[in-house]
């Protein structure tokens, strides 16, 4: 509307016709208003999202192989998701500072299921998600003309319910499905609670440079507590980046870099997802060497 205040507006129209037919009309709203003089920039958005099922169908073997383990199959429905979000950047003295919230409410929320002790996965939809967050970045300028300081933290809880309303599910005639977690929200597996990263990039004498990043997770959900890790997430775990390098000729590049460079290792994931558990990558070395082309 001005340099003061923005309005957006939108409507998406989705059909869906495969084995089952839906339809969504889905709004969204948002806007942004700058203060004068500070330059503060506040924002806020609410909107509503359709996310059509994966076309997939269980006939002959597989299904004969499920019903033995104790499931049936049925309609994918699609996702239905109502999202807001509020923040503002703040401009200081060359330092950038933004803050933001959201919220995601989710209905028929797609996720995947093994089938018993197999490493066949199958689509599901849980009936309802909630996925909420705050998240901080603050960004430097250029200090002392020599590199910039960066750092992103975030805050997020991520949670489902049962039952399984779609997919892979127990048959109707099983009254209280042993595969089903109980009903309540409860984390599922990438819900990390804290998570944050810190980093210089550096301008170095002789058009030379290096980056250096820390990483850390506060430990993703614990499906198996006890064994051998207590409570309910997972250890937490920090990583440690580098890399140094140098332009020459106008042209060329090279550059070293070691992520993890401390080869610290730790069990990311126990739940039972694609590839079974899940450790971090041991250190990492790389050389890169750049050519820039004119163009």
């Amino acid at each position: 509307m001005n340099s003061i205040l923005t309005l957006i507006a939108g409507v998406r129209q989705t059909n869906f016709d495969a084995s089952i037919s839906e339809s969504a009309t889905d709004p969204r709203f948002g806007a942004t208003a700058r203060v004068p003089h500070l330059n503060w920039v506040f924002r806020a958005f609410y909107g509503h999202f359709y996310q059509a099922p994966p076309l997939v169908t269980a006939t002959g073997p597989l299904a004969g192989f499920a019903n033995n383990q104790g499931f049936a199959f049925a309609p994918l429905h699609g996702e239905r998701d109502e999202e807001h979000q509020f923040g503002v950047t703040i401009p200081l003295r060359g330092w950038t500072l933004d803050a933001d919230n959201f919220k995601t409410r989710a209905k028929n929320w797609l996720d995947h299921n093994n089938i018993g002790e197999s490493n066949i996965f199958w689509p599901i939809t849980w009936q309802a998600a909630a996925i909420q967050g705050w998240e901080l970045t603050l960004r430097s300028p250029n200090l002392w003309n020599h590199g910039q300081f960066h750092l992103a933290y975030s805050n997020q809880f991520a949670q489902a319910t049962s039952p399984i309303t779609g997919g892979l599910i127990c048959p109707v005639t099983v009254p209280i499905c042993p595969a089903y977690p109980p009903p309540g929200f409860g984390p599922v597996d990438h819900d990390q609670r804290n998570t944050l990263n810190l980093g210089f990039n550096a301008n170095l004498p002789w058009q030379a440079y290096a980056a250096t990043n820390v990483y850390y997770g506060s430990g993703f959900h614990n499906f198996f507590p006890g064994q051998p890790y207590p409570g309910d997430y997972l250890p937490g775990h920090t990583t440690f980046d580098i890399s140094v390098g140098k332009s020459f000729l106008e042209k060329y590049s090279v550059s070293v870099g070691a992520l993890n460079a401390a080869n610290r290792r730790v069990e990311l994931d126990n739940s039972l997802t694609f590839g079974g558990f899940h450790w971090n990558n041991p250190r990492e070395v790389y050389v890169q060497l750049r050519y820039r082309f004119h163009y």
